[in-house]
């Protein structure tokens, strides 16, 4: 199972509904060099990535759709970004984690909608939310994870 620049996907157990309302955006979660018989907390340095197509879309209704084809469990969290501000800029705090407050909303349960314990590996997560013009971060938020890279820019027009 390949991927994109070394990375090794794990196969997707479930998918979403096949409709879902509005605009659809596609997120992809994945790691670097892991395997399922890895656990515990991320290392800081490990490769991780975020994807996300489009990366443009209209206000209104979306629901980004979240594949964890990495080995360990992800989320996706929708931030919004202040003027002036960019991706990757936040400062995780001493639990290895960005602030979520302000958040639009998230997905993180295993083959399911909204939150939940996280996006298992293989797993798909998916959110709907309304979301007004602007610049949206999306991002990991589990330990470590958003230094690590697993992040990027969803602009709202």
């Amino acid at each position: 199972m390949g991927g994109a620049q070394g990375y090794h996907y794990s196969r997707l157990s479930c998918a979403p509904p096949v409709t879902l309302p509005g605009a659809t955006v596609r997120v992809v979660l994945a790691d670097m060099g892991m395997t399922r018989m890895m656990g515990g907390d991320a290392p800081m340095g490990a490769r991780m990535m975020l994807r996300v197509a489009p990366t443009t879309v209209r206000a209104g209704t979306v629901s980004l759709v979240a594949s964890n084809m990495g080995w360990r469990t992800h989320e996706l969290v929708v931030m919004p970004l202040a003027s002036g501000s960019t991706v990757g800029e936040r400062v995780p705090g001493p639990d290895g984690r960005i602030s979520e407050a302000g958040s639009a909303g998230e997905a993180s349960g295993s083959c399911a909608a909204g939150s939940g314990e996280g996006i298992a590996s293989g797993a798909v997560g998916w959110v709907t939310l309304t979301l007004a013009p602007g610049r949206y971060e999306l991002v990991c938020n589990l330990k470590n994870h958003y230094a690590n890279g697993m992040y990027a820019e969803l602009d709202v027009r």
